[in-house]
């Protein structure tokens, strides 16, 4: 009976024929014997998004000639990839391109590190204006003691200070419904103490035995 075949002996024949490129050429992650090199994995095509992404800057810049502007919004005119290059190196700062798929390319010579910081800050500006309010609540009796006054009082400082808006809510017990002034005095005090953090949306009002005021973050 005729012995099976078997596939080249790698170890001991070395790399097989047909096979470009070299074992450490071999991208990461790419399994041992795969028939394409690291220059095969490098040259396929960038998806939509990744093409969206990439920002190419000084060196990564291929194409030539570019169209060239200066920070400051100088028309420089269409030049070729060197002497852009040259013009941004003059000025200690980076080549970008910001219109990729404009003909010719438009790049801008810029300082890139500070554009990323730029970017990133005003990214997080736009996250924090997407910020969902929230009514949070605290609550006060008209007898409160100046300790547990303050602890309640802080939280409420720091719930306008995420940029939230505060109900506050005085709670009567019994008879002291018969003193809606010593409450009211109590909410006048916790609207003074954050004025500088809070201003009063709505105004102290009765809600069955319960006075209640909203604060909204300034």
């Amino acid at each position: 009976m005729a012995a099976a075949h078997r596939g080249p002996d790698f170890a001991a024949a070395g790399r097989p024929s047909g096979l470009r490129g070299s074992w450490q050429s071999r991208a990461p992650g790419v399994p041992r014997g795969c028939p394409f090199s690291l220059s095969d994995l490098e040259a396929r095509p960038l998806s939509t998004n990744e093409r969206e992404k990439r920002v190419r800057v000084n060196r990564m810049i291929r194409i030539s000639p570019v169209r060239v502007i200066t920070g400051d919004g100088e028309q420089l005119g269409v030049l070729p990839i060197e002497e852009a290059l040259a013009a941004a190196l003059e000025r200690g700062l980076d080549l970008v391109e910001v219109a990729p798929t404009a003909r010719p390319p438009v790049v801008k010579i810029m300082d890139y590190g500070k554009f990323k910081f730029e970017e990133a800050k005003a990214a997080r500006a736009a996250k924090k204006k997407q910020h969902i309010i929230q009514l949070k609540e605290v609550k006060y009796r008209p007898g409160i003691d100046d300790h547990d006054f303050d602890f309640k009082t802080r939280h409420a400082r720091e719930f306008l200070g995420d940029g939230n808006k505060v109900k506050v809510t005085m709670m009567f017990r019994g008879r002291q419904i018969a003193h809606l002034d010593l409450g009211r005095a109590v909410l006048d005090r916790v609207a003074a103490s954050l004025a500088d953090v809070g201003k009063i949306e709505m105004d102290a009002k009765l809600e069955g035995r319960n006075m209640t005021m909203v604060l909204a973050p300034r």
